[in-house]
C-alpha cells in the first residue's frame, strides 16, 4: 500500500500552515511597528517623573489623524465649504500628557516634555510658576521650580507648547516655541525598564 497520497497531503498541510503562521507573524509585527515605540530618556530634563537612561513604551496611534480634504476631495459630488481640518481619530494631545515628539529644530532627533498649552491658549511664566489664559496652572508633577518668566506666548493652531518636568535644566517650548503636532510621535505610555520603575505614566 503505497503511502505518497497521504504524505503529499501531510505535506500540503504543513507548508500552508506554516506560510499561514509567518503572514501572521508579519502582520502582528507591522501592528506592533505601526503602533507602538520605545524610547530611551537622554537627560534629566523630565526628572523627577522619568530619568535618564529609563526606556518608554510609546503610544503612536493616540494622535492619529486624517485630513478630511483628501477624502472629500475625492468625492467627485462634493465641491468644498466644510470644515476640513485634520481630524483625530481617537484624540487631540491633552494638557499633561507626557510626549514623545521631533524636535522642531533637528528632525533627527527626538524629545520627550510634557503638554502644558493647546491650541489657542496663552501660556506665561512668571517667576517659575505657569499661566494659561491667565489662570495659574497646578502642577503636581514638579519637584521643585525655577524663577524663569516668560513673555505672554499664543499657541497657534496645530501647534502645541511643551515643557520638561526640570524646568531648569529643560530646551524646551521656552527656547523655540510651540511644537507643531505633526511632529508628535505618541504618547509616553509606560516605562519598562528599569524593572523596579515599571509602571504606567
Amino acid at each position: 500500500m503505497s503511502t505518497r497520497p497521504w504524505f503529499a497531503s501531510s505535506l500540503r498541510v504543513l507548508v500552508r500552515e506554516s506560510f499561514e503562521t509567518i503572514i501572521l507573524a508579519l502582520l502582528v509585527f507591522m501592528v506592533l511597528h505601526l503602533s507602538i515605540q520605545n524610547y530611551k530618556v537622554e537627560g534629566p530634563s523630565m526628572e523627577p517623573t522619568l530619568n535618564q537612561n529609563e526606556y518608554l513604551i510609546v503610544n503612536k496611534l493616540v494622535y492619529l489623524r486624517f485630513d478630511p480634504a483628501e477624502v472629500i476631495d475625492a468625492l467627485p459630488f462634493y465641491d468644498g465649504g466644510a470644515d476640513q481640518t485634520d481630524r483625530y481619530i481617537f484624540h487631540p494631545p491633552v494638557r499633561g500628557e507626557v510626549v514623545v515628539f521631533r524636535s522642531p529644530r533637528d528632525q533627527s532627533r527626538d524629545f520627550v516634555k510634557r503638554v502644558i498649552g493647546l491650541p489657542g491658549e496663552t501660556v506665561e511664566i512668571v517667576n517659575g510658576t505657569v499661566y494659561v489664559n491667565g489662570l495659574e496652572l497646578v502642577e503636581p508633577y514638579l519637584d521643585q521650580k525655577d524663577n524663569t518668566t516668560m513673555a505672554p506666548v499664543q499657541v497657534e493652531q496645530g501647534t502645541v507648547f511643551v515643557l520638561g518636568d526640570n524646568r531648569g535644566a529643560s530646551n524646551d517650548s521656552r527656547s523655540w516655541g510651540p511644537v507643531p503636532t505633526e511632529n508628535l510621535i505618541g504618547r509616553a505610555w509606560m516605562r519598562f525598564w528599569p524593572l523596579d520603575h515599571l509602571g504606567v505614566l
